[in-house]
């Protein structure tokens, strides 16, 4: 099986232009905030990782059809579907008809103030020196399809940026999602010129597209 990630579509054409939303504009509608809420809840279960969350929400088939808040509660049922802890029936009819799951643990609401303050840190201690310097030219391997969710952008894939930060060691996306483990590498900001990103004949605006990429992604240049 080969996935689509829908991390690159802002690499890609004919979704015409970014409007931005006002400043503090959460919500479009009252079940919104309810749908945050439960992805919120059962991520702090356990039951997944956030990786593992974002893989689902990146490959959902109908990914540009949905809002923001329709793509995260269509992966959260798909996250649920898969570990059984809720089935088609109580989907379709909106009421619980089997047994709940047993949970490893439960966000209490008296928590949930102090557990979105601490978060998640992704840095780990780092097993090798960096490969890749400051100021350093490289290249964005070309992956292809590939059997897992990734989150090397297509429209990055092949070309030629510079390392403009190294940011330590973290974990590895792609590893993580697919339940392989922590596996940390050093994280790199690669920033790219348009021209190398959208070629030569492309209208010149002055932008440079910076994308941060594990160090697997890359290999010098010169």
């Amino acid at each position: 099986m080969s996935y689509v990630t829908k991390a690159d579509l802002g690499g890609q054409p004919g979704f015409g232009k970014v409007v931005p939303e006002s400043e503090g504009e959460l919500f479009h509608a009252a079940w919104e905030p309810r749908a945050l809420a439960l992805v919120l809840a059962m991520g702090a279960t356990g039951s997944w990782n956030i990786d593992a969350s974002r893989a689902v929400r990146e490959t959902l088939p109908d990914y540009r059809d949905l809002s923001y808040y329709q793509i995260w509660l269509s992966a959260l049922e798909q996250l649920m579907l898969q570990r059984g802890q809720v089935f088609p029936d109580e989907l379709t009819s909106g009421e619980m008809r089997h047994a709940p799951t047993p949970m490893a643990r439960v966000l209490q609401v008296a928590n949930v103030p102090a557990v979105l303050a601490k978060g998640s840190p992704t840095e780990r201690p780092a097993s090798a020196p960096a490969r890749f310097a400051m100021g350093q030219p490289v290249r964005m391997h070309h992956l292809g399809k590939v059997d897992h969710h990734t989150r090397l952008p297509g429209y990055v894939q092949g070309k030629r940026g510079t390392i403009v930060h190294v940011h330590g060691a973290h974990v590895f996306a792609d590893s993580h999602a697919q339940g392989l483990g922590e596996q940390p590498q050093w994280l790199y900001t690669v920033e790219f010129d348009e021209a190398e990103l959208w070629g030569d004949e492309a209208p010149r605006q002055n932008l440079s597209v910076s994308v941060d990429a594990w160090e697997s992604y890359l290999e010098a240049t010169s």
